[in-house]
């Protein structure tokens, strides 16, 4: 009966921060447009900022409780789920041919930041110096995602000379988006608090250690926008959509959420042997198999996506049978 509850609970924590994340993105947005910003703008920075932040929530919580195998579980376990679950199917269902151009950047940045963080691995936690680090590439890729975007609206104005209108908000429509941006935190937050608390609940109860808790259920909870969008993509055929997200929203995982944990906690963030040993190399070998054969080919093929699920599957199963404990 205990069960049932907690993982009643854990639902209704994923609902709230998935709904929750999607009335803040959406507020969000509107209030930067509102205030001046410009759309290609807000695109690059405020909604890649906005779709990270129930991870973000989820592992600062765990952090400051001292729950750091959750913490370090769910920001590892998101970027490996995002990859070698929603990518590899984007992947299988719909091969794509890309421009090296648009993606060796953002490739570049995700190699980078996988690598330091099986560094932070070998010390054994993720430390100032090392934050610093994730963070400067963190900056890197919201300049990157800034400079693109004025590149493309650059282009695009040479063939079209339609100007961005100015939102002229009814009051109707500001109490909308307010009530959107309130109810948007305060789902995020309590979700990610109630995520926290009964994944906890749930690893004590079944004996099993809060790092399978957090590298299961709770990364692939807090990674479900992620999924929703690979599924639409796929439904409309518009594979870039689906890996675009994918890649950004690793790359914000793996350089702004566990150096964020560790500065809000006021200490280094201590990394287990066995996420050292298993989570974080994993982590680096999906990166590398997703991105350096599409580098050399410009493709991501359907072979890619089948490897990637079958790394997955092996990593989940090496991860839960103990070996690593």
């Amino acid at each position: 009966m205990e069960v049932l509850l907690i993982v009643t609970l854990l639902v209704i924590s994923i609902i709230l921060i998935v709904k929750g994340g999607d009335y803040f993105v959406d507020a969000a947005s509107w209030i930067a447009e509102v205030s001046g910003i410009p759309k290609l703008i807000v695109g690059a920075t405020i909604v890649s900022l906005a779709t990270t932040l129930p991870e973000m929530l989820v592992s600062v919580f765990a952090a400051t409780e001292g729950k750091v195998d959750i913490s370090v579980g769910n920001a590892v376990g998101s970027v490996t789920a995002n990859i070698g679950l929603i990518m590899s199917i984007s992947i299988i269902f719909i091969p794509s041919v890309i421009k090296r151009k648009d993606y060796l950047m953002k490739f570049i940045l995700m190699i980078l930041a996988a690598a330091i963080i099986v560094v932070c691995g070998f010390f054994g936690e993720v430390n100032i110096y090392l934050s610093i680090v994730l963070l400067a590439a963190f900056v890197v890729f919201i300049f990157e995602n800034v400079r693109s975007a004025l590149k493309t609206k650059k282009e695009e104005s040479t063939t079209n000379a339609e100007e961005e209108t100015k939102i002229k908000p009814t009051g109707k429509v500001i109490v909308t988006n307010i009530i959107k941006f309130v109810l948007g935190v305060a789902g995020i937050v309590g979700g990610a608090q109630l995520l926290v608390d009964n994944a906890s609940a749930l690893a004590r109860l079944m004996h099993v250690s809060e790092r399978i808790i957090g590298i299961t259920i709770v990364a692939v909870g807090t990674s479900l926008p992620e999924l929703v969008t690979t599924v639409t993509a796929i439904v409309k055929k518009q594979s870039s959509l689906s890996v675009g997200n994918i890649l950004g929203a690793n790359i914000l995982d793996l350089t702004l959420i566990m150096p964020l944990a560790s500065i809000i906690s006021g200490k280094s963030l201590p990394i287990s042997s066995s996420s050292a040993m298993i989570d974080l190399p994993a982590a680096l070998v999906l990166v590398l198999v997703a991105t350096i054969p599409t580098i050399i080919t410009g493709k991501f093929k359907r072979w890619q996506g089948i490897l990637l699920m079958v790394l997955y599957v092996i990593y989940l199963v090496l991860s839960c049978s103990g070996i690593f404990a």
